[in-house]
C-alpha cells in the first residue's frame, strides 16, 4: 500500500516494488525497490507525463529533497517525478557490510553484485514504469553515473523512453577502465593547479599536512586509518562547483598546539572522517570500477595501476623536493578497503570483482547510431569526472543527440542551477 504525505509545495507518495534479482531468470530470487513520487501540491489529481530521475554514483540513493528544492522546482512544473533509490542503494535492498554477509562469503557476495551495474538498473526501470505509466514511455533525467544509465537504457529499451536529458553522464562507449583513468589523471592534475592558483596558501598547507601524515600513525575517530593516500583523495572535492573553497576551508585550521606539540585538530579529523568513509555508500567503492567493465578484461584495480604511471602524484616524491602535493579524486583504491572500517569486511569481494572477467556490454552502438529518441546531454567542459572529450565522442554517435557544451558549471550544475534542467528541455524541443 502506497503511502502519501506533504511537504511545502509537494505532495509524495513512497512506492515499493518487487523486480527479478537477475532479470534474465524472471521466476528466480527477487530483490525489494524503493522509489519516492512527487508532484506539485496543486497538479497531484491531474494526468502528469512522469519523469524517472536516475542519480549520480553508483552506490548512492536518490536525493532526499526538502520541499521543491534544487532541479525538482522546475521538473515539478510539468512533471510527476520518481526518485528512484537504485538497487543497492538507499531504501532499494541496501548492499553493505552489514547485509552482503547474508548472501554468504565474499565469492557469493561478489556473484551478487554482478546483478548491480546499469543493465540491472535499467530492467528495474522497466519493469516498474508500466505499474505507473500505465505502459506510456517516460522521460528519463541521468545525473552523472545516471547518465550512464540513460545510455544504457537507449541501448536495451528505447522503446520505455519518451525524452532523454543527460547532465554530465555520457560515458565512453567503448573504453576499458585504463582508458578512463589515464584521461583522468591529467584532469584532476588541471583541478589542483587551479586549486592552488586560487589558494596558493594551501600549498604549504597539504604539504604540512601530509609530512605528519608520513610520520606519524593517525586514526581518525570512526577507526579510520588516515594514510597520506586517505588525504590526497579529498581532492574529490575539486570536482564540484564549491569543492575548491570547501577544501580550503577544510586545510586552514588543520593543526592545533598540544603539550607534545602540533597535532590535527578533532576539528579537522571529524570533517575529514565524514568525507572520506564509505559507510552510508559502500556500493560506490565495490562497484565503481566495474561500471566500465565491458568485455573479457578484468578491471584489475585500474586507477591504482594507472597511477603509477603519473608519478607526480606520489606525495613522498613531492615531499623529498619542492613540488606541491597533489590531490587525486573519483578513483577507488585496494588500500581503501584496509583503511575504512565500512570497507575492511568487504575487501576480498572488491578484489574478486576486480578480477571477473565476464562482464557484458552495457551498450548497443548499432542501435545508438538509429536512436529515435529525443536526446540532450549537458556536457561540462572541465568536468573533472567525466572526461568531455569521451563523452562528445559518444554524443556524435548516438543519433539526434543535442550536446550542451559549457563551461559555466561543475560536475554538479544540476544541482546548483535549474537553469540546466531549462535547457535541455529547450533543446529537445527546438527552442533553441
Amino acid at each position: 500500500m502506497s503511502l502519501s504525505y506533504r511537504q511545502p509545495g509537494v505532495v509524495l507518495t513512497d512506492h515499493h516494488f518487487t523486480v527479478p534479482l537477475d532479470h534474465a531468470d524472471p521466476g528466480g530470487e527477487t530483490i525489494e525497490l524503493y522509489a519516492r513520487e512527487a508532484v506539485a501540491s496543486g497538479k497531484a489529481g491531474q494526468d502528469l507525463p512522469w519523469l524517472v530521475y536516475l542519480t549520480g554514483g553508483p552506490g548512492f540513493g536518490a536525493n532526499r529533497f526538502v520541499g521543491r528544492q534544487s532541479w525538482l522546482d522546475r521538473a515539478l512544473k510539468e512533471y510527476r517525478v520518481l526518485l528512484l533509490d537504485q538497487r543497492g542503494t538507499g531504501r532499494s535492498t541496501p548492499a553493505t557490510r552489514q547485509t552482503l554477509p547474508l548472501r554468504g562469503g565474499p565469492a557469493a557476495q561478489a556473484d551478487y553484485l554482478t546483478h548491480f551495474r546499469a543493465d540491472s538498473i535499467v530492467r528495474d526501470c522497466e519493469a516498474i514504469r508500466p505499474r505507473l505509466t500505465g505502459g506510456a514511455p517516460w522521460t528519463v533525467l541521468g545525473q552523472s553515473y545516471g547518465g550512464f544509465c540513460t545510455v544504457t537504457y537507449l541501448s536495451l529499451a528505447p522503446e520505455g523512453v519518451h525524452t532523454a536529458l543527460i547532465t554530465g553522464g555520457l560515458p565512453a562507449l567503448h573504453a576499458h577502465a585504463d582508458d578512463v583513468y589515464r584521461a583522468a589523471y591529467p584532469r584532476i592534475e588541471r583541478k589542483v593547479a587551479a586549486h592552488y592558483d586560487r589558494y596558493p596558501q594551501d600549498v604549504r598547507r597539504a604539504r604540512r599536512i601530509a609530512e605528519h601524515l608520513l610520520a606519524h600513525d593517525v586514526v581518525l575517530p570512526n577507526g579510520y586509518r588516515f594514510t597520506v593516500e586517505a588525504f590526497q583523495s579529498l581532492g574529490h572535492m575539486l570536482g564540484t562547483g564549491e569543492g575548491s573553497h570547501r577544501l580550503h576551508l577544510l586545510l586552514e585550521d588543520a593543526f592545533v598546539r598540544t603539550p607534545s606539540g602540533p597535532e590535527l585538530s578533532d576539528a579537522f579529523q571529524e570533517q575529514a572522517q565524514t568525507l572520506l568513509s564509505y559507510a552510508a555508500h559502500p556500493l560506490y567503492a565495490l562497484v565503481h570500477e566495474s561500471i566500465y567493465g565491458q568485455d573479457a578484461r578484468p578491471t584489475a584495480w585500474a586507477a591504482e595501476r594507472v597511477r603509477a604511471e603519473f608519478p607526480q602524484f606520489d606525495a613522498a616524491k613531492a615531499l623529498a623536493g619542492d613540488g606541491p602535493v597533489l590531490f587525486t579524486g573519483e578513483t577507488v583504491h585496494p588500500w581503501m578497503f584496509e583503511t575504512d572500517p565500512a570497507l575492511r569486511p568487504l575487501r576480498e569481494t572488491a578484489g574478486l570483482l576486480a578480477a571477473r572477467t565476464d562482464w557484458r556490454p552495457l551498450y548497443d552502438p548499432a542501435r545508438l547510431a538509429a536512436n529515435e529518441v529525443p536526446v540532450a546531454a549537458a556536457v561540462y567542459h572541465d568536468d573533472m569526472y567525466v572526461d568531455a572529450t569521451h563523452s562528445l565522442q559518444t554524443a556524435a554517435a548516438v543519433r539526434g543527440l543535442r550536446p550542451w557544451v559549457t563551461n559555466e558549471y561543475e560536475h554538479d550544475g544540476l544541482r546548483t542551477a535549474p537553469r540546466v534542467l531549462d535547457r535541455l528541455l529547450s533543446l529537445v524541443r527546438d527552442e533553441v
